[in-house]
């Protein structure tokens, strides 16, 4: 007997999760389920299976599950309307006992769609980050662009009417530990009357046939609902990277979605501001990287605000460094991310510890003596791909 395959595999287990689900009366989970196993019987009929008997037997048990479902289907849409009793798989539903009267419901009342924004909901930050443009060291031109497109816009929505309309789409790029994440939560603390959904692009992918592209929609559409909103997707270039002949069809679905819901036909954006972040930029599909109207290079600090790093990750941390020391610290650590003089810091402090356990403050010695044993994270190479690829499509931060 021929070994059974991955997507046949799938539509069995699927099937049998379904009616697990139905038995136990989770009608909304087994409805899901039903479905996606259809999909895989499917696909396995118009690709994979072979001979005439095999795809009968597929096709009888997919009209099956499509029974089922369309059932359970009619049941969640009454039981919105009107609670009614539980109905047990193989026995009519009451939509079968009184016959299909549905008033057309939109599709706010589809439990789908209420089941992938709960979904949603669990994965989005909104609640608000309390980081202010001071505490984010250097920066400046990153500041200045996110103020134009965020702040002024809510602050003083009369001076954007006509042609003058705010940036829709902003990519923040650079090496690893620069402060991309950290520059959007200060957006959601200075954007105080918006609703900020923080996501990463692994909270948008799902295993099940044709989800992904409807989290995708259904974030977009949280937005609308909550505007004005910022959408802020980190390792974007995970979601959403260049078009190839060996990509999976999910994959290219996803993109597809996310350039329509960014800015499609009949789509109303107004109001909504999407942030995405990466280490990697030159994978992103080209029409991903122009829906990203301003593209904007976050580097690697500079000497003066690596000094100001050092200072703000210690804190109110009782110490004997002067500002000399600081400014010092600060020439050293050439090549060094925001992350790396974090994690130099907090090796630092730690120092006095390691020598007496009742020490409670530290010098420069001990900052010196950590900073040795801590090496930079980004490497050359990445740095010469990030500095052309802002030559070619970005801008300075």
């Amino acid at each position: 007997m021929a070994s059974t395959s991955t997507n046949l595999q799938k539509a069995i287990d699927l099937a049998s999760k379904a009616a697990q689900e139905d038995k136990a009366g989770n009608y909304e989970e087994a409805l899901q389920l039903y479905q996606h196993a259809v999909q895989y019987f499917l696909h396995v009929v118009k690709y994979e299976a072979q001979g005439d008997k095999a795809k009968q037997s597929i096709r009888a048990k997919c009209t099956e599950y499509l029974d089922r479902a369309e059932k359970l289907k009619e049941y969640l849409k009454k039981k919105e309307k009107k609670p009614q009793k539980p109905v047990k798989e193989g026995q009519p539903s009451p939509a079968d006992e009184k016959g299909n009267d549905s008033d057309g419901e939109g599709e706010s009342d589809d439990p789908e769609a209420k089941k992938l924004q709960n979904q949603l909901q669990g994965a989005i930050i909104m609640e608000r980050p309390n980081v202010k443009w001071s505490d984010v060291a250097g920066l400046e031109g990153a500041k200045e662009a996110l103020k134009e497109a965020v702040i002024l816009p809510i602050k003083f929505p009369h001076l954007f009417t006509g042609k003058r309309t705010p940036w829709r789409g902003i990519l923040l790029f650079g090496p690893p530990g620069t402060g991309k994440s950290y520059l959007a939560k200060a957006v959601a603390t200075e954007a105080n009357n918006s609703t900020f959904f923080s996501v990463h692009s692994s909270h948008l992918v799902s295993k099940w046939l044709g989800e992904s592209e409807k989290l995708v929609k259904n974030l977009f559409q949280l937005a609308r609902e909550n505007k004005p909103s910022i959408i802020f997707i980190d390792e974007i270039d995970s979601l959403c990277g260049s078009r190839s002949e060996n990509e999976s069809e999910a994959a290219r679905r996803i993109k597809t979605e996310f350039l329509v819901q960014m800015q499609g036909v009949g789509v109303d954006n107004e109001g909504i501001l999407v942030l995405g972040a990466t280490n990697i930029p030159w994978v992103l599909d080209s029409a991903i990287r122009r829906r990203f109207e301003k593209r904007i290079y976050i580097p690697l600090p500079e000497a003066h605000a690596r000094a100001a790093m050092f200072k703000l990750h210690l804190g109110t941390t009782q110490n004997s460094l002067t500002e000399t020391d600081f400014r010092d610290l600060g020439k050293k650590t050439e090549g060094y991310s925001g992350a790396d003089i974090s994690v130099i810091v907090r090796d630092a402090l730690m120092q006095p510890i390691r020598k007496v356990q009742s020490a409670t403050h530290f010098k420069k010695g001990d900052m010196l003596r950590s900073l040795s044993s801590t090496k930079p994270t980004v490497n050359e190479h990445d740095l010469l791909k990030l500095k052309k690829f802002s030559e070619d499509f970005g801008q300075e931060g």
